[in-house]
């Protein structure tokens, strides 16, 4: 009898590394609007035949991260005025409730750490690091949403911030950010404060002012 193990079948995990890396990409701005991609280039970077590169966008393209048109060109997003717009307004609804729901496991380590990323998000802007700052950006906002423990809900957020990363890349160069978002030491102080109305009201102008200046 044989009992030597079976061999692993490669494709699913060349797949779903091939989409983590591409989504990551996206979603913290690597990639700027509009950007051209092609399945034997996706195959290349990653080293991957074209099936996996096929089926990581076919996922990506399904949460809208990436655009496949009739010829079958890939594109990352370009975004329409009226579609920021309404992904700003499911930012203010999602991550207004998030946060809500999270204050009140919102203990002092988590402040703390909040606190440290703010810091992180400083050097980011110092380096003018538009990639970097959009990572730690998310992250300050992730780690307060995941005390929600509505993990349906931050799947959605998630959601919009996958179509939104190349947008927020553009949106990074007009800002020419100077210091860490303002809107974020209002939250923390509202944590630190256990103010609901001042969170709700600090959360919704984070996610949505610079949005709606793009699309104005």
């Amino acid at each position: 009898m044989n009992l030597s193990p079976r061999p692993v079948e490669a494709t699913p995990l060349a797949h779903d590394r091939v989409y983590r890396g591409l989504r990551s990409r996206i979603m913290h701005g690597d990639l700027p609007p509009g950007h051209a991609l092609t399945l034997r280039g996706i195959g290349r970077e990653y080293e991957v035949s074209m099936t996996p590169a096929r089926e990581a966008v076919r996922r990506l393209a399904a949460e809208g991260a990436l655009t496949m048109s009739t010829s079958g060109r890939i594109s990352t997003p370009e975004l329409s005025n009226e579609r920021i717009e309404e992904l700003a307004a499911l930012r203010a609804l999602l991550e207004v409730e998030l946060a809500s729901r999270a204050l009140p496991r919102a203990h002092m380590a988590l402040i703390e750490r909040m606190q440290t990323i703010n810091t992180n998000i400083a050097e980011a802007v110092a380096h003018r690091d538009a990639v970097s700052y959009i990572r730690t950006n998310l992250e300050f906002h992730r780690t307060l949403y995941l005390r929600a423990q509505a993990p349906a809900m931050l799947a959605m957020a998630e959601t919009v911030w996958l179509q939104m990363g190349p947008t927020m890349r553009a949106l990074y160069g007009r800002l020419r950010r100077t210091e860490p978002p303002h809107f974020h030491r209002l939250i923390i102080a509202a944590l630190r404060a256990g103010d609901e109305p001042g969170l709700r009201l600090a959360v919704r102008s984070d996610v949505t002012q610079g949005l709606r200046m793009l699309a104005s």
